[in-house]
């Protein structure tokens, strides 16, 4: 299994935007991150609710960019 770091790829599993791809660009605490996606708005997300994929990407550039990566997977 992928652990949970900054720039992995996920899949949400919970919420409005369960199934959507998103990648992690920030680690809050033990319990939640901050997670960003094509179709999923930049915001805190817990970890329970995520399933990280064995990608990673590069989050150190603007959001667009970021999105534009993801939407590519």
């Amino acid at each position: 299994m992928a652990s949970i770091e900054v720039g992995r790829v996920c899949v949400k599993t919970a919420g409005r935007e369960a199934g959507q791809k998103c990648a992690i660009v920030e680690i809050i605490d033990e319990n939640f991150v901050e997670v960003i996606g094509d179709s999923v708005k930049n915001r805190r997300c817990n970890i329970a609710h995520l399933e990280p994929t064995s990608e990673t990407i590069d989050v150190s550039g603007d959001m667009d960019s970021i999105k534009s990566a993801i939407a590519e997977l």
